[in-house]
Formats: structure tokens, C-alpha cells, sequence
């Protein structure tokens, strides 16, 4: 049952040379309200506003910001960023690298202009919806910390119902990504946290089907200035890409 994410690889490698940063509370927010609208306004009764919440009390953020964001969610607060709604985009980066942006907006034309931007400035293309998310397959995904006793994670990933995971053990993480369907995420979260298992993170996450192998530091540079621009503007919530790299040529992009 266990398996390899190629992307979780990614990102760990990029965030131990870049130290990248917590969420800004804008975008935390924002999937608050996103989430408040696409179900019930009630954290206990949503699956996806209590994890939101929680990774926006998980970075400090006040408790006014969080209610503020769930009524804006429910339509209870006068304001128009309660009019945001989730876009996704599609490109592709350098060395034809697939990249997926989801976003949070309230105005579709500064966002399409920004990301629009971020890509021809780096080397890039903005494509038409569907031209990349084909390549990739979107999973539910639970993060545990600590020594994993693989046996006692087996038995609590197929009783969750879990696809895969992935045991971690480097310098700057020891602990395991356990995956599944979408619509089983949060019976799996259940699952693991019955089991007295120590869980960060429950994200929904777009997994490459396959990846692209970078090897030349110009285009390294290119890309990784890329997902750096993309992750920067304020209405982008997540980036991911199909690229694999190794630590030696992240250094050096460094």
C-alpha cells in the first residue's frame, strides 16, 4: 500500500531552501469564506470550513478574523469580498512544465491579469482551462508528525479507507501523507485521529499523474522565479506543478 508522492517531494525540497512562509492571513481567510459558502456556515457541520479553520488558528490568526470571514461565507456580513469565488487556471512554465493555479477572487479580471502576467514576465504560458488538469488527479490528504509505526499506520489507512501513503524521514520532516478519494478525506482524518496519530495537516491536493524531470539551472531558475511570483499575489491559494529536481540543482538555483 505504500507509495511515493512526487510533489510532496517537491514541495519539501523547495521549502527547505526557501523557508517558505505560512499562508497570509488573506488567503486564509478567504477559504473560509469560500468554504462557509459551498456548505453550511457551521464549522461542525462542514468538513471543509473546520479545516480551514483550523489551519487559520494554526498560524495565529484572531478569532474576529475567522468569524468575520464565516459570515462574510454566509452572506450575514455587508461587504463585497463576500462576493469572492474560486477560478482555476492552467499553463504551462519552462522546459513545458505543467502548472495548476487555484485561486480565491472577487474580481476575475485583475486576477486572469496578474496571473497572466506572472507567466509571460518568467517564461511562461497561460493556456485554456483543461489544457494541464488533465495530467493531474486531485486527492484528499492527511499529514501525520512523528515516528510512524508503520504497522499501526497500515491498519489505520485501510480501516480510514486511505489509497496510499508515503513514510517521511529527512532533515526537516519525520512523519507520513496518507492519501484517498476527495470525498473520503474526512472519514480518513477520523480514522487516523482515533488511532491517537499526531495530524497537521487535511488539505485536498492536485497530484501529478506524471512529472517532468529538470535538469538545466537556467530553466530551474525560470521556474522556481515562477511559482514564486504566482505564490505571491493575493489571490492565489495554491500552485502545482509536474517537475522534479534535485537538491543539488535547488542549491545552486539558490
Amino acid at each position: 500500500m505504500a507509495g511515493h508522492s512526487k510533489w510532496a517531494n517537491i514541495k519539501r525540497q523547495k521549502a527547505r531552501v526557501d523557508a517558505k512562509k505560512n499562508a497570509a492571513f488573506t488567503q486564509l481567510s478567504r477559504a473560509i469564506i469560500v468554504a462557509a459558502r459551498a456548505g453550511v456556515p457551521d464549522p461542525d457541520a462542514n468538513f471543509q470550513l473546520r479545516t480551514a479553520i483550523d489551519k487559520a488558528k494554526a498560524v495565529g490568526m484572531p478569532n474576529d478574523n475567522i468569524n468575520r470571514a464565516i459570515a462574510k461565507g454566509a452572506g450575514t456580513y455587508s461587504d463585497s469580498e463576500s462576493q469572492l469565488e474560486s477560478i482555476r487556471y492552467e499553463g504551462y512554465g519552462p522546459g513545458g512544465v505543467a502548472i495548476l493555479i487555484e485561486a480565491l477572487t472577487d474580481n476575475r479580471n485583475r486576477s486572469a491579469a496578474d496571473v497572466r502576467a506572472a507567466f509571460t514576465k518568467n517564461g511562461g504560458n497561460l493556456g485554456e482551462t483543461g489544457c494541464v488538469s488533465w495530467m493531474f488527479e486531485q486527492k484528499g490528504v492527511v499529514t501525520l508528525e512523528g515516528n510512524i509505526e508503520e504497522e499501526k499506520l497500515l491498519e489505520a489507512s485501510l480501516e480510514g479507507g486511505a489509497s496510499t501513503y508515503e513514510l517521511i524521514e529527512d532533515e526537516e520532516f519525520v512523519g507520513a501523507e496518507i492519501f484517498t478519494e476527495t470525498e473520503n478525506l474526512e472519514n480518513l482524518n477520523k480514522a487516523l485521529l482515533d488511532q491517537k496519530f499526531t495530524v497537521t495537516d487535511v488539505e485536498l491536493r492536485w497530484i501529478p499523474n506524471n512529472t517532468v524531470e529538470v535538469t538545466e539551472l537556467e530553466i530551474a531558475q525560470s521556474l522556481i522565479k515562477l511559482i514564486d511570483t504566482l505564490e505571491s499575489l493575493d489571490d492565489v491559494a495554491n500552485v502545482t506543478v509536474n517537475f522534479e529536481m534535485s537538491d543539488q540543482l535547488l542549491l545552486k538555483e539558490v
